[in-house]
């Protein structure tokens, strides 16, 4: 693990989260999730990352522990009475697209994210929650201005907090979200388009991922077109969305500097971090890999897709 570059460049608020995952490749029961978990743990490979989030008293003290293994604050990882956040969905043989059982947002419901730190961390990713709670993280962290927010959601937010949803895209410096989110978001069915239509709304920069085909990003006048790293077994990609985002604002607060030539080389360690994450169900496989594979995957696709 190389040594972070400074405690708490990044922030990252965001659900944690219990799964229950079903996939082609099998079932698993209380799997360790949600954005915050899959984001952090990805962006903890580049620098330190604070996790801003919420509990109950059933989160096993095992999950914690695995946050623990990387450079990880949980200093503002709240533990309240009630039972965590839950998720159960399942993927057909479509694995970019996930199909909902049931959603339990139990302690979310009652979450009040008071931010308490001595040094603001300069860059902060807006995992996917609530549009209010984003809200409430970049009123307490705005000011001095912030060197890098960007942003993700969901269609379940587009659709019943939308007013809110484009208040907080307002305020930020990028907005990550999946294809199908920008097609309803902007109702625009060609990405370029609605790409635009995010820009016109705030977000400097749109980047909008697209599962097994890559990632587009969007600046002024600049457009950069990634490819997906080719796998051959893909188990769970429940997680790859934030691990992408994880690994992108990871390396950029690594940097400390943010241009669309920083968020091009972002995008591809953020793609290589993903890549790892579906292999397998959960965190299991960010687990078991070093920042040095990282490089070795990404060394590999830069032979791969140059021409």
């Amino acid at each position: 693990m190389k040594t972070p570059r400074s405690p708490n460049s990044l922030a990252v608020i965001g659900t944690v989260a219990i799964d229950n995952i079903k996939t082609p490749f099998g079932v698993r029961e209380k799997v360790f999730g949600g954005s915050a978990a899959y984001f952090s743990y990805a962006a903890s490979f580049f620098t330190s990352v604070a996790l801003v989030g919420v509990v109950g008293k059933d989160f096993p003290d095992e999950y914690r522990a695995v946050l623990k293994e990387h450079p990880i604050d949980l200093s503002h990882l709240q533990v309240v009475e009630g039972k965590t956040f839950s998720w159960k969905g399942f993927y057909e043989h479509d694995m970019n697209s996930a199909k909902t059982l049931e959603t339990h947002l139990n302690v979310l419901t009652g979450f009040d994210p008071v931010l308490k730190f001595e040094n603001k961390p300069p860059f902060i990713f807006l995992a996917n929650i609530d549009p209010h709670l984003q809200a409430k993280v970049l009123d307490q962290l705005e000011k001095p201005r912030l060197k890098f927010v960007a942003m993700d959601t969901m269609n379940y937010w587009i659709d019943s907090q939308r007013d809110a949803l484009l208040k907080v895209m307002a305020r930020v410096d990028a907005m990550v979200l999946n294809d199908g989110e920008a097609r309803q978001l902007t109702g625009e069915a060609n990405l370029i388009k609605a790409a635009r239509k995010i820009r016109e709304w705030g977000p400097q920069y749109v980047i909008i991922k697209k599962g097994e085909h890559g990632v587009l990003i969007l600046g002024d006048n600049l457009f950069f077109a990634l490819p997906a790293y080719p796998l051959d077994g893909v188990f769970d990609p429940t997680g790859a969305g934030d691990s992408f985002a994880g690994g992108l604002m990871g390396y950029l607060a690594s940097q400390g500097e943010v241009s669309f030539e920083a968020i091009k080389k972002a995008a591809a360690y953020g793609s290589m971090v993903a890549s790892f994450a579906v292999e397998d169900f959960g965190l299991e496989k960010l687990r078991r890999i070093k920042r040095s594979d990282i490089e070795e995957r990404l060394d590999l696709f830069r032979k791969l897709s140059v021409f």
